[in-house]
């Protein structure tokens, strides 16, 4: 897969969104106003202009909403599917098998999260995973606990991975963060995740990096998110500054 040749991208979009409430108690994260434009617009219109020629939404709160929205992504300059996990909510991982069993995922595919503006090039992701020769790839950022806390060790291409710092040897030597932007093989979700499972992506790229096989990507542009009121101002301002 290619930068050029336009990748998929799985979007998270399922969660209740309780760090933002009360705006998310009557409309989905995504659809929060974003310098007066829902976010999923601002989103969309990037990873379609970045290496992205379909997207699957991955949906669940108040997901109808978000449907009615966006439709078929033709607005955004390109192709929406839908994964609708309804009110039985099944984890990170758990939507990626979903997506799975219901036939929609290609060979190779990029995931993300519903309430992430990631600033950088897409397609250049999905070509990283391509050279890696690892089933999964994960985006990651010298964070050294400025914007949250790191979760990373990055040594020889590969991530050490452990968001829950199980290992106090390796979490002392972290200075990366999960930057919200991975690439993963469709086997492994086969493999990985059983069908129906409630399950989390932090948990199998953790399994993952212990085996050595989850890849780094390393990118230099900070990250943005939605997620909490402190970020949606940093959003704000970011979007709102000239271009060039």
């Amino acid at each position: 897969m290619s930068a050029r040749a336009g990748s998929q991208c799985l979007i998270l979009a399922g969660g209740l969104g309780t760090r933002m409430r009360p705006v998310t108690e009557t409309i989905p994260k995504a659809l929060i106003p974003v310098n007066g434009v829902p976010f999923v617009d601002h989103q969309l219109r990037w990873i379609a202009a970045h290496g992205v020629a379909e997207a699957v939404l991955s949906v669940g709160w108040l997901g109808g909403m978000l449907r009615d929205h966006v439709g078929d992504g033709a607005q955004f300059g390109l192709r929406v599917r839908w994964v609708d996990e309804g009110r039985d909510l099944r984890g990170t991982a758990g939507a990626l098998r979903l997506a799975l069993d219901e036939g929609v995922l290609e060979e190779s595919f990029l995931v993300t999260y519903g309430d992430s503006y990631l600033p950088i090039d897409f397609g250049e992701v999905a070509a990283a995973l391509a050279r890696s020769g690892a089933p999964a790839l994960m985006t990651v950022f010298r964070n050294d606990g400025r914007w949250d806390r790191s979760n990373c060790v990055v040594e020889g291409g590969r991530v050490h991975y452990d968001k829950r710092r199980r290992d106090p040897a390796l979490a002392a030597r972290m200075h990366h963060i999960d930057y919200g932007l991975s690439a993963l093989r469709r086997d492994v979700v086969a493999e990985r995740v059983p069908a129906g499972a409630r399950a989390d992506l932090a948990d199998l790229f953790h399994a993952l990096s212990v085996e050595g096989r989850l890849a780094a990507h390393e990118v230099h542009t900070r990250f943005f998110e939605i997620g909490s009121p402190e970020g949606l101002q940093d959003l704000e301002r970011h979007l709102a500054q000239p271009v060039g």
